[in-house]
């Protein structure tokens, strides 16, 4: 199915055509227009199918369409309730692309940090919340959020949820929303305790269904590159001149790393763009069409800007971050080896990142081949250092500095 053929408004649908999104994945195609038709939902699928656009852009949408100025403050119209911070961030970035055109305004709230800077965005006055079940019960008993007026209420992940202890934060919240309200409830598995949940919130749900991604093409040739962090950059660029690699799709995990990731490798003489949620349509469109013409060697993608990226002739592709959801690892190679000819894929993991190549690695059933003779092998005792938001583009002298001072 075509996204113009789902009943989205034109406003909606002009933001995900400059996303590069034309065909719907199995689990929108089945979702959209039911959440649209006003149903509530019981949604089988995994994250890496496309749910997070399957419940977003049709409430956004009909947000859009009813809209009476902007909700009270810490009063959202709509609540997206996420068992992790990694996975709340992802969605609200997915928000951010597609109200774009809209006046529908969004936040995201999750603990492990200090709350001020929500609770001044929730201040103003937000439609939709995304949360993680903590901090969003500990702004409720502070007062600082309302959820009497939600009108969508989207349980994302209920089975992670369970199994992180999850289920009673979820029944509290359930308590304090609005009997009247649409409920969408996504799990990657239903098991007796995932349905007695969903049968206490749903009313005559529509179930829906997607198929699993979880193998990796087999002509696709997958390595991995363990490092440091701080050598990233050094190592990426030695795997190009490695494996001559003649044009390269690269993913990131956010979009000023990915900008970071371009200055670098133009600094080295190499041609590479950025596409990202922060770029111009015209500079989406033009590093696109250039990449597809031959006419440049890299593109470095975050993982919502690159879904419409379809270049048959594509033979490698890098994951400078690891995803930390393996479906999503699944869906990056799948770029490659286009048209039944080889690909090869590989990634450069970090310390941190070592528990999601097991985890790829475990959901494809393969693993992935080691590439341990190279300059920059990871050395465990060296640790990333968190509070810098530009890890990994610090010279090594600068980091042997810091392990001395600690």
């Amino acid at each position: 199915m075509k996204f113009n053929q789902t009943g989205l408004s034109k406003v909606i649908l002009k933001s995900v055509s400059e996303l590069n999104y034309t065909d719907t994945t199995e689990i929108q195609s089945k979702a959209i227009p039911v959440v649209l038709d006003k149903r509530d939902i019981m949604g089988i699928a995994q994250t890496g199918t496309g749910k997070t656009a399957a419940f977003s852009l049709p409430i956004i949408d009909m947000i859009h369409r009813n809209y009476n100025g902007r909700a009270r403050a810490g009063q959202p119209r709509a609540l997206v309730l996420s068992p992790t911070r990694e996975l709340a961030i992802q969605i609200a970035q997915s928000l951010s692309a597609y109200a774009k055109y809209t006046q529908v305004s969004h936040t995201v709230i999750f603990g492990g940090v200090k709350q001020a800077k929500q609770v001044n965005a929730l201040s103003r006055g937000i439609d939709i919340l995304v949360a993680t079940p903590g901090r969003l019960l500990d702004l409720i008993n502070q007062k600082i959020i309302d959820l009497s007026k939600v009108e969508f209420f989207v349980l994302d992940e209920a089975d992670r949820m369970l199994d992180m202890g999850f289920i009673h934060d979820i029944r509290k919240v359930l308590n304090l929303l609005p009997v009247r309200r649409q409920t969408l409830f996504f799990s990657a598995t239903m098991p007796d305790d995932i349905v007695k949940l969903s049968r206490s919130m749903l009313h005559k749900p529509v179930r829906v269904e997607a198929q699993v991604v979880s193998s990796s093409p087999e002509k696709i040739q997958q390595f991995k590159y363990y490092t440091n962090y701080m050598h990233k950059k050094d190592l990426l660029k030695y795997v190009l001149d490695k494996h001559d690699v003649g044009q390269a799709l690269v993913f990131t995990r956010t979009k000023r790393r990915a900008d970071q990731i371009c200055k670098y490798l133009n600094k080295q003489g190499l041609q590479a763009m950025a596409i990202h949620g922060n770029k111009s349509q015209n500079q989406r469109q033009k590093a696109l069409k250039e990449f597809k013409a031959d006419r440049l060697q890299i593109l470095v993608a975050t993982d919502i800007a690159a879904r419409g990226i379809d270049v048959k002739a594509l033979k490698h592709v890098i994951n400078f971050d690891i995803p930390n959801i393996s479906e999503t690892y699944v869906h990056r190679i799948g770029r490659s080896g286009r048209a039944g000819k080889e690909g090869v894929a590989i990634s450069l993991c970090d310390i941190e990142e070592n528990a999601y190549i097991k985890n790829i690695e475990k959901l494809t059933g393969k693993a992935l081949s080691a590439v341990e003779d190279h300059p920059f092998v990871q050395d465990e005792s060296l640790k990333k250092d968190k509070s810098s938001s530009s890890i990994g583009f610090r010279g090594r002298a600068r980091s042997s500095k810091r392990k001395k001072a600690s």
